[in-house]
Order: structure tokens, then sequence, then C-alpha cells
């Protein structure tokens, strides 16, 4: 059985610093795509940083490129979003997803899709405050 589960997030000022845990089981290998969407109050969800378990390129939406970064670690399967210099936008319900995909030796950073609705499984979701 598939899990993710998350940590972290909280609130801080404008231009600091907050970081994300996601830890997923039950996939087989490396073979999944997980990442963090983004809810802000009254909208969807949307991609924010997504990497393919097995290493090579993580995506980033174009607003948190160059702040954000996308780690992780495949012996404890979890993955980190370190976020910088964070600004009053970047608040929201932050979600970490993952679903299976065909196993690649050379993955790409447009392997893993970016829309909310191609991801079966869904961590109970953290907040991110950041004030102005």
């Amino acid at each position: 059985q598939v899990q993710v589960v998350e940590s972290g997030g909280g609130s801080v000022e404008a231009g600091g610093s907050l970081r994300l845990s996601c830890k997923v089981s039950g996939y087989t290998w490396s073979s999944y795509c997980m990442g963090w969407f983004r809810q802000a109050p009254g909208k969807g969800r949307k991609g924010v940083a997504l990497i393919y378990g097995g290493g090579g390129s993580p995506w980033y939406a174009e607003s948190v490129e160059a702040r954000f970064t996308i780690s992780q670690d495949n012996f404890k399967n979890t993955a980190y979003l370190q976020m910088n210099d964070l600004k009053p936008e970047d608040t929201g319900m932050y979600y970490c997803a993952a679903v299976a995909v065909p196993f690649t030796t050379a993955p790409t950073s447009s392997l893993c899709a970016t829309e909310e609705s191609a991801y079966n499984d869904w961590g109970q979701g953290t907040q991110v405050n950041v004030s102005s």
C-alpha cells in the first residue's frame, strides 16, 4: 500500500526559508515521480517542484525557480523541498504527491507530469505562511 507522509511548513517572514519533507513507501524501486503542489486560498493546486525517484533533473514552476530546490534521499525514500527567499505569494497549502511511472535510465526534467490530475497518491498537506 502506497503511503505519502509529509512534514515541515510553518510561518516565516518574507525572505526567510523553510524546508518540507515527504516520505513515500509502497512503490517499486524508484519508478515514481514525486513532488509538491501548492494550493493558494481559493485556488486549485499548482505544481511547484517535481522529481523522478531514480534521479535526474527536477522540474520547477517558473515562479520558484532559483529559490526552491527539490532533492531526495533514495535510501530513505524521502524528498525534500528547500524553500529560500520566500515571498508572500508562496503562501498556501503544500501537498506532496506521487505516481508510479515506467522505469527509465535517462530521466529528464519533463518526465514527471505537472498536472495534479496525473497523481494518485497525496500527503495530508502542510501550511506555509509567508508574511510581508
